[in-house]
């Protein structure tokens, strides 16, 4: 029974570990939005295809981030990440990355994205997989989240021959460019230390903070006024 436990509790952590290391919330956060988006185009069964194909590329992001920033976090003992605490080993999240990739380029051209849309949902996935590996660390970090989140709407309504609008693309982008700035801000202190010097360590804490409330608040207006658009 002991031996038993001891399994059912390993397996647990280990699942628990390859959730976390998606970077749970913010994943399920990007994944319900192009579900919804998908709403205004799709039926609900052609929506979830999209979703899934968002998820494991969610997938790819948040695992590569962590294998990428490994030795970073070791090196300040950041326990809350799974492969520091040992739930997840380097091997296993190679081994699952790959998996991932293989399903996010797979369900994204044989569903309703289709070529166009498939190409812009890996160009996103390109993107913000350049931010893990170096861009994170330059002037430039905040564009490849420019760039992911811009090409979302582009990949769903050019799937559906249509164009999105002008003011949905800005708006994708601005919340993306503020949450990249937020999510800096906890680990900033650890990150001059190591080298790390995107743009929001360069500007440091205050005007980080300064920067995503102003983004909040042009997002914020721009819904606003075209949020009956959308629908």
């Amino acid at each position: 029974m002991i031996t038993t436990n001891r399994f059912y509790k390993r397996i647990y952590l280990s699942v628990n570990g390859f959730l976390i290391a998606t970077h749970f919330g913010p994943t399920v956060l990007v994944v319900t939005i192009a579900f919804l988006l998908s709403l205004t185009q799709y039926s609900i069964f052609d929506s979830a295809k999209i979703a899934a194909a968002i998820l494991a590329g969610q997938c790819v992001v948040g695992w590569s981030n962590d294998l990428v920033d490994f030795p970073r976090d070791l090196a300040s003992a950041r326990m809350r990440k799974p492969l520091v605490a040992g739930a997840v080993s380097s091997g296993a999240l190679k081994r699952a990355i790959f998996i991932a990739l293989s399903l996010a380029v797979v369900l994204s051209f044989i569903g309703p994205l289709g070529r166009n849309g498939g190409a812009l949902h890996c160009l996103g996935l390109l993107s913000a997989t350049l931010y893990n590996f170096k861009l994170k660390e330059t002037i430039f970090s905040a564009l490849p989240y420019i760039i992911s989140f811009g090409a979302a709407p582009w990949a769903i309504y050019l799937s559906a021959d249509k164009n999105p609008s002008l003011w949905l693309v800005l708006a994708f982008m601005i919340f993306a460019s503020a949450f990249h700035f937020l999510n800096v801000v906890k680990d900033l202190e650890s990150d001059l230390q190591q080298g790390v010097l995107g743009l929001p360590q360069r500007l440091g804490r205050q005007k980080s903070i300064a920067a995503a409330l102003v983004l909040i608040l042009c997002g914020v207006t721009l819904l606003a006024l075209k949020w009956r658009v959308l629908f």
